[in-house]
C-alpha cells in the first residue's frame, strides 16, 4: 500500500477557508511563476515558480486517489464529475448524492457511508501503491486521531487569515500528535511546501 498523506494550503495561522468557505489569498501561488503546467484534468493551468513547479509535478505524479468530505464535494460541486488532479476519489458521506450520481455515472467517484477508516482504506486498494491524498480539515483529523496517516503536506501561504475562520485539523480530541522534522521545498515564491513525517 501507498503512503496516506494529508495535505492542505495553509495560511500561517493555520487556516485553510474562511467561515464561508472561501479562499482568500491561499491559492495566489498558484498563478504567480513562469512556469506553466496544465492540471491533470486539464480544466486549466497553473503558472508556478521553479521550485513549485518541481515539487507539484512530483505530488501530483505520486497520487492514486483523494480521500473528502461531503462538504468539500459539494462547495467543489463534485468537480463536475473530474477532479482537478484526475484521480479517483473517495467521500465520506452519510448519504450519497444520488441526483449527482445519476448525472455522473462514469465518473471514478465512490461514496463511502462507514467512516473515515473505511473510505481511507477503500482508497488504498483503488490506489495500490501510490499515494492516497487526504484532505478537508475534519478529515485529515480523524484520519490523524486514527493514526491512519503517514505524512502531513502543507503549502504554507506567507498571509495570516485573522480570526473566524477555518483551521485545518481543528481540535484534537486526544493528546499532542508528534511530527517528525520537514523535508522542505526552498526558493517557491510565496509558499513554502513542507512535507512532516507523522510519528508512531
Amino acid at each position: 500500500m501507498g503512503k496516506v498523506v494529508a495535505q492542505a494550503i495553509m495560511s500561517l495561522d493555520g487556516y485553510v477557508a474562511k467561515q464561508d468557505n472561501t479562499i482568500g489569498r491561499l491559492f495566489d501561488w498558484l498563478q504567480n511563476g513562469e512556469v506553466e503546467i496544465p492540471t491533470p484534468a486539464g480544466d486549466f493551468n497553473v503558472h508556478l515558480s521553479p521550485p513549485s513547479a518541481e515539487y507539484w509535478r512530483h505530488w501530483t505524479s505520486s497520487l492514486g486517489a483523494l480521500v473528502c468530505g461531503r462538504t468539500l464535494f459539494d462547495v467543489a460541486q463534485g468537480w463536475q464529475g473530474r477532479h482537478t488532479l484526475d484521480i479517483p476519489v473517495v467521500v465520506v458521506t452519510h448519504h450519497a448524492p444520488s441526483d449527482w450520481v445519476k448525472a455522473h455515472p462514469e465518473a471514478p467517484f465512490t461514496f463511502v457511508a462507514d467512516g473515515v477508516a473505511a473510505a481511507v482504506a477503500r482508497a488504498q486498494t483503488i490506489a495500490g501503491d501510490r499515494v492516497v491524498a487526504v484532505t478537508g480539515g475534519t478529515i485529515a483529523r480523524q484520519c490523524l486521531e486514527l493514526g491512519l496517516l503517514d505524512e502531513v503536506a502543507v503549502d504554507l501561504v506567507p498571509v495570516v487569515m485573522g480570526e473566524g475562520n477555518r483551521p485545518f485539523f481543528g481540535s484534537l480530541s486526544a493528546g499532542d500528535v508528534l511530527l517528525d522534522n520537514p523535508t522542505i521545498c526552498v526558493g517557491a515564491d510565496r509558499v513554502t511546501h513542507l512535507v512532516f513525517p507523522v510519528l508512531r
